[in-house]
C-alpha cells in the first residue's frame, strides 16, 4: 500500500470520528445544496447523480432526515435562505506538494481570504485557477469490503472489469472513470460484494515523495487545517509519505503539532 493510500485510509477513519460533530452535517448540507443547484433544481436523486452521492454520504453518517430535507428545501429555494456557491482552490504546500480544495460558501471573499491565510501560515501558497488541477484526475472511488479472502475479492473485481484496484487497510479501493461509476457500483453489488462507500474524487496522477518526518508533519498539518475549515468539502494532495514516516508523525506529538 502506498503512503498516499495509507493517509487516505487514516483520513477515512477520522471522518467516522468527525461525524459526531455538527461540522460533518454542515458539509453534507452544502454538498446537497450544490448538487441541486448544479442540476438546475432537480431534487429527485434518481435524476441527479451528485445528489444521490450526497444522500449516500448523509446515510453513512446517520444525518437526520429532517436535516436532509431542510438542505433540499434550501437548495430548491423553498426555505428562502441565501445561496451557496461551489469553489475550487488550488495551491502548493511545503515541499512543492500540489493541493486541491473543494469548498462551498455563501461568502466568496471571506472564504478565499481564510483559505489563503491557512496556506500562508503553513509555508504554502494559494495559486490561481488551473495552477495544480492538471495534476489530478476526476474519478469514481468505490471502497469494497475485502470479505473472507481479499485476494479472491480482488480477482473478482478484476473479472468485473475493474482495472485500478488496490488493497488498503479498510477495504479494496476501485477507481473507475466517472462515466462508468454507477454501472460499476451496480455490477459490484450484484456480484455479491459489499460496497462500503462510494464517491467522486480527484486522484493525483503523479506523486511527490516526502521522506522526512518534519516536512511530512507540516504537510499533514496543513491538510488538517484546510479540512477542518467549515466551508471546505474535500481536500486532495499529491504527496507520498512512507508508512514509517506517517507512524513517526503519528507517534510524536511535537511533530504532529508542527506549523
Amino acid at each position: 500500500m502506498s503512503g498516499h493510500s495509507k493517509w487516505a485510509t487514516i483520513h477515512r477513519a477520522k471522518e467516522v470520528t468527525d461525524q459526531k460533530r455538527g461540522q460533518a452535517f454542515t458539509k453534507i448540507t452544502n454538498s446537497i445544496i450544490i448538487a441541486v443547484k448544479e442540476a438546475n433544481g432537480i431534487t429527485d436523486p434518481n435524476s441527479n447523480f451528485k445528489l444521490r452521492l450526497a444522500l449516500d454520504k448523509a446515510r453513512e453518517v446517520n444525518m437526520p432526515k429532517d436535516n436532509v430535507q431542510r438542505a433540499i428545501d434550501r437548495a430548491s429555494g423553498a426555505s428562502g435562505a441565501g445561496t451557496i456557491d461551489e469553489m475550487v482552490y488550488e495551491g502548493y504546500g511545503p515541499g512543492g506538494v500540489a493541493i486541491l480544495v473543494e469548498a462551498a460558501t455563501d461568502n466568496r471573499q471571506r472564504t478565499v481570504q481564510e483559505i489563503k491565510n491557512i496556506f500562508d501560515r503553513a509555508g504554502g501558497s494559494l495559486g490561481s485557477p488551473g495552477a495544480v488541477s492538471f495534476l489530478f484526475k476526476k474519478l469514481g472511488l468505490i471502497l469494497v469490503n475485502k470479505g473472507a479472502n481479499a485476494e479472491e475479492t480482488t480477482l473478482k473485481l478484476i473479472d468485473l472489469g475493474a482495472e485500478d484496484v488496490e488493497e488498503v487497510e479498510d477495504g479494496i479501493e476501485v477507481y473507475v472513470a466517472v462515466e462508468i461509476f454507477e454501472e460499476m457500483k451496480k455490477k459490484i453489488s450484484e456480484a455479491g460484494l459489499v460496497v462500503i462507500k462510494s464517491e467522486l474524487v480527484s486522484k493525483p496522477t503523479t506523486l511527490v515523495p516526502v521522506a522526512e518526518a518534519k516536512a511530512a508533519a507540516k504537510i499533514l498539518n496543513l491538510m488538517e487545517k484546510l479540512d477542518s475549515h467549515d466551508d471546505v468539502l474535500k481536500v486532495y494532495a499529491n504527496f507520498d509519505i512512507p508508512e514509517e514516516v506517517l507512524e513517526q508523525v503519528k507517534n510524536n506529538s511535537d511533530l504532529a503539532k508542527s506549523d
